[in-house]
């Protein structure tokens, strides 16, 4: 699985915002059967994102299907629709605790045994959008090895919480560096960021997905084509980057091999942190480029 900057939101049953999202710069785009699908509208949904997912013939951008949340009615006769080679991933909403991980991960072993797919090959990303779910959250990453990054949800999380969701996000900072720090104790790739919701301000998506680099996130959710663009280059690391980060790796390992572990390059400090930095940045950037699994985590 490649590194995920962006996620592509697009209503299942929309069929060019579907052939848009799989066709698109993104690198997962998500079949929506959830919030964006009126419930009369779901089982014509479910039937549209199965047909998407059969005519897939490219392997990129990634595709995944945000099922219903498993306290509806809908999810399970989700999963059974749209677990179907072409398929790379489901997105579990409102997830709460390991036990619905486990439900989920026991059944999608079950379709991928009945229909002749690679036990395990389907990845589970939950969304963290409650106050359990986030209290649970470090459960939630070791329950199943399907599950390899954590998405959060801003959304939902304001309304369970009775936060005021605004643009930047201040009033649930702690929440998301939270969902950071805890996927890193579980040894999960580091999480992806929640929606911008402003679709006509684009500078404010390029800053507030920055602030989202700097807390530790490796990608973000979006809900527009025009905005995968500005994530995409957000969480790359920039020729000029990776050039530095080169450079400070070069002068470490020539100050080591003659006996010191510190040293300055143009300036700037180096020691054993901040070499490592430095060799996440040009893994992560040739991980990119690759289109390659980031053994960093």
């Amino acid at each position: 699985m490649p590194v995920l900057r962006s996620l592509l939101f697009a209503p299942a049953n929309h069929a060019r915002h579907v052939e848009k999202a799989l066709t698109g710069t993104a690198d997962a785009a998500i079949l929506d059967l959830e919030d964006a699908v009126a419930i009369a509208e779901k089982p014509a949904a479910r039937l549209a994102a199965r047909r998407s997912l059969e005519q897939r013939t490219a392997t990129t951008p990634k595709a995944y299907v945000r099922i219903n949340a498993l306290s509806t009615p809908f999810a399970y006769e989700d999963l059974c629709a749209v677990v179907c080679p072409g398929l790379d991933g489901i997105i579990l909403p409102k997830t709460e605790s390991s036990e619905q991980i486990a439900i989920v991960d026991w059944l999608l072993s079950q379709l991928e045994r009945e229909r002749a797919m690679p036990i395990g090959g389907v990845d589970l990303m939950p969304i963290i959008e409650t106050a359990s779910g986030l209290h649970h959250a470090q459960e939630i990453a070791a329950a199943s090895s399907r599950v390899r990054r954590l998405n959060f949800g801003a959304v939902d999380f304001s309304l369970d919480t009775n936060m005021t969701w605004t643009i930047g996000h201040e009033g649930i900072l702690w929440a998301r560096i939270q969902l950071v720090i805890l996927s890193r104790a579980a040894s999960l790739e580091p999480p992806l960021d929640t929606v911008f919701a402003d679709l006509n301000d684009l500078e404010g998506l390029a800053s507030e997905a920055a602030q989202a680099k700097r807390l530790g996130f490796q990608g973000k959710a979006c809900i527009h084509p025009k905005q995968v663009d500005v994530v995409n280059a957000t969480f790359t690391p920039s020729p000029e980057e990776v050039k530095q980060a080169q450079r400070l790796i070069a002068a470490f390992e020539q100050a080591v091999s003659a006996g010191s572990a510190s040293l300055r390059v143009d300036g700037q400090f180096v020691d054993y942190p901040v070499a490592e930095r430095a060799r996440r940045i040009v893994e992560l950037g040739a991980a990119i480029e690759r289109g390659a699994d980031l053994k960093s985590y």
